[in-house]
């Protein structure tokens, strides 16, 4: 479990699962989500959640992973512009820590 600071004054956080950072990674949720100013605003808070509603609505089958996403982080009353720049910045260090353990998998598997 992580937690993200999701205000500049630091009196809100947000508890961030192993499974939801799964989620974000299984759909490439943030994958073409920021321009190329690179500058997380408030309207790419609203590109991701047109993004999840567009999936949620075109998945068949469970789609709980999404749903759990969208309720406990993406949806969530703390999550602003802040907060999601937080969420990727722990999703880029959590993919980062997740690529370096897995080639040790394989040196000990061999």
């Amino acid at each position: 479990m992580y937690t993200i600071q999701t205000n500049a004054s630091g009196t809100r956080s947000m508890e961030i699962a192993e499974s939801h950072l799964e989620t974000i990674q299984k759909y490439a949720l943030f994958q073409q989500l920021i321009d190329s100013n690179g500058i997380i605003d408030e309207s790419v808070l609203d590109k991701l959640k047109l993004n999840v509603r567009s999936l949620l609505t075109s998945i068949e089958g469970d789609s709980k992973d999404l749903l759990d996403l969208c309720l406990d982080v993406i949806y969530h009353n703390n999550m602003k512009a802040f907060g999601l720049h937080r969420l990727i910045l722990l999703y880029v260090d959590w993919e980062k820590k997740k690529e370096e353990a897995e080639p040790e998998k394989e040196t000990t598997a061999e």
